[in-house]
């Protein structure tokens, strides 16, 4: 009985061996996804960030300074073309406008006695009463007060002007975009003009100004289409136009980068100033090309045996299941992608292929390490 049951026991150990090494220790069939290639349109395109603006944004500021008395315009108030603004307290003006004033009136007094003794020295220089000199000295005095008089009307003229400015008044039709004072602040013009309202000519033509790498600027031309959105709106797509690449690069942190200016239209006035655009220029568009997904370009077999001999051959491939299961590479050369999808130009390709796009047992295989930290 003892025999028969350790014979019995070496055969189910036979047995259990047989299934596990059948079964767990026999390395499982490449599996693979992939994705069929067909024909399809592609359109390239040049990712960019930017701001929405007026295409003409115009700062009001103030050439004098002085004390807020008034404020007549607030924000997205619609204003014409010169409307007032806002008003400065014009005490201190005035009283500069009166004193310029009365010293005109005391110029021109001085002018009128100068005058009288010119006329005066001239008849008695006939009658040979006065010397040369003497005449001499009435015409120069005469002309000094003349040029005080020009002197004194052109400092009413500056006073009046600078009266004038106390009043803010718009320089265009449009909207106020921003409001930078208030009623009983002060406003100095001393160094440079301080911007009190800023307005925008006509919100329902937008630009935008986005920033595009040096590497994509190359692609970029005037009147190519451009399709953006903005969070306000997540489910909305706009359209607009390139109008301009502007030549000044700005670098930040070794990074170059140009502004491309992009016309959009806001009929409904939907857009706001300010508002972050996320949008795509169509560089270029090609319809019904033979196309793969562009992760088939960047699939590589495991075992590779051509590549462990350091001979793997270089350029653009895709690999494609062969009638065996396996991996087949496929010399190709590729057109425009739009990051999706990839143009293929040349090559074996058909349509119909099934293009390897990863290898699903390298996933597998890393699920079934054990997680946690390794010391």
């Amino acid at each position: 009985m003892k025999k028969a049951g350790m014979v019995a026991a070496l055969v189910i150990a036979a047995v259990a061996a047989g299934w596990w090494w059948s079964g767990k220790g026999k390395p499982a069939e490449p599996q693979y996804r992939t994705a069929t290639v067909d024909r399809g349109d592609i359109s390239a395109q040049v990712s960019a960030n930017g701001t929405l603006n007026p295409v003409v944004l115009v700062n009001v500021g103030t050439q004098v300074s002085g004390t807020v008395r008034r404020i007549e315009a607030d924000f997205n108030q619609r204003v014409k073309a010169g409307q007032v603004l806002a008003e400065l307290d014009p005490a201190l003006f005035q009283a500069a406008l009166a004193q310029s004033s009365a010293n005109l009136a005391n110029a021109q007094a001085q002018l009128a006695l100068a005058e009288a003794n010119a006329e005066r020295m001239r008849t008695l220089f006939d009658q040979e009463y006065v010397s040369r000199q003497e005449l001499d000295q009435a015409l120069a005095a005469r002309a000094q007060a003349a040029a005080q008089v020009r002197v004194a009307r052109a400092q009413v003229t500056r006073d009046q002007t600078n009266l004038g400015f106390t009043v803010i008044r718009s320089p265009v039709d449009g909207t106020v975009i921003n409001r930078q004072v208030d009623v009983g602040q002060t406003v100095a013009a001393s160094f440079q003009t301080p911007t009190l309202f800023q307005i925008g000519k006509d919100l329902t033509q937008m630009q935008i100004d986005s920033t595009v790498s040096e590497a994509d600027i190359g692609l970029v031309k005037v009147g190519q289409p451009v399709k953006f959105l903005v969070d306000a709106f997540p489910d909305a797509e706009y359209s607009g136009a390139v109008r301009q690449v502007r030549l000044n690069a700005k670098t930040e942190q070794n990074v170059v980068t140009y502004n491309v200016v992009v016309d959009v239209a806001n009929l409904d006035l939907a857009l706001m100033p300010g508002m972050t655009a996320n949008l795509r220029v169509e560089v270029e568009t090609r319809p019904d090309v033979l196309r793969v997904p562009t992760a088939a370009l960047r699939f590589r077999p495991q075992t590779d045996p051509a590549a462990e001999r350091g001979a793997a051959p270089r350029g653009a491939a895709v690999h494609v299941l062969g009638a065996d299961g396996k991996p087949v590479r496929v010399a190709v050369r590729t057109g425009i992608s739009d990051k999706a999808h990839t143009e293929i130009v040349a090559g074996e390709l058909k349509p119909g292929d099934q293009a390897i796009l990863a290898d699903l047992t390298v996933k597998k295989d890393n699920s079934s390490m054990p997680r946690g930290r390794l010391f």
